[in-house]
């Protein structure tokens, strides 16, 4: 097992064009999730696998923010690490989605190599050239899940806002259908998750990052960016399959909306 710690890496951007990614960060906020953990890792790890086989010079590192974690999420965790160097444990005792995020994102920064393969000195803010990718950790990426975001980041997107789809296994029927009766799944959508949000460095640290909050901390990052201009882009080409469960681990967080949609209408 490897608790974070920086490696010095000489990788970087190799070419100057300031809408190609060289570098990808996933970070994966955790408390008490070992029902669903290991196989969100999984499914991280294998996104990460068919990126590096389609953009070998993209390098991707994943951080684990184990958050005040009781359970057997540390020790999932760990099985996964060791078995792939990409990812990397950062233990936490804030109780708080926000700041968990905020740190992993801190850390996967602090781990980016900025200098270009070349050797030469690239203009502009380094961190232009590396993308951050957000989900939870009990949601499943899709196998094209990061490809698909550094597609709409080369074509100038800055911020990729996907959608989600609650997993019906357990779900009541009215239920379901409700959701999908408030969520239709097309482009361009409003809706804001956590659980599948991508953007890029150099725009979140502009914007301040997430904020320290126990909720709403990605519709507070992204009003953030869009009152600092970012390129934002809303797809469902991303889509991610997301717990059902109407016990979640955030105060007022997923799990929380779904309690509140199976409510009786008044």
């Amino acid at each position: 097992m490897r608790l974070w710690a920086s490696e010095g890496d000489e990788a970087g951007p190799e070419r100057l064009d300031p809408r190609i990614i060289q570098h990808v960060a996933v970070v994966i906020p955790v408390h008490n999730e070992e029902q669903h953990l290991k196989q969100a890792l999984a499914a991280v790890g294998s996104a990460a696998d068919l990126l590096e086989s389609e953009r070998p010079g993209v390098e991707v590192q994943v951080v684990v923010v184990l958050d005040s974690c009781t359970d057997a999420s540390p020790s999932i965790a760990a099985a996964t690490a060791e078995a792939d160097p990409r990812f990397h444990i950062l233990p936490v005792s804030f109780g708080s989605v926000g700041k968990s995020r905020r740190a992993g994102v801190n850390a996967a920064l602090e781990n980016v190599s900025t200098r270009p393969h070349d050797g030469n000195t690239a203009a502009g803010d380094p961190m232009q050239w590396v993308w951050v990718a957000n989900t939870d950790a009990d949601s499943s990426v899709p196998g094209r899940w990061l490809v698909r975001q550094l597609e709409l980041a080369a074509s100038g997107s800055d911020v990729v806002l996907g959608t989600v789809h609650p997993d019906p296994h357990g779900m009541h029927h009215e239920l379901v259908a409700r959701w999908h009766a408030r969520h239709a799944s097309t482009e361009d959508h409003p809706h804001v998750y956590g659980a599948n949000l991508g953007v890029r460095a150099s725009s979140y640290l502009a914007a301040g990052g997430f904020p320290g909050v126990d909720f709403d901390e990605d519709r507070a990052l992204v009003d953030r960016l869009r009152a600092g201009g970012a390129d934002i882009i809303a797809t469902d080409t991303t889509r991610i399959l997301t717990s059902g469960r109407t016990a979640g681990r955030a105060p007022k967080g997923f799990a929380a909306y779904l309690l509140a949609l199976a409510q009786p209408c008044p």
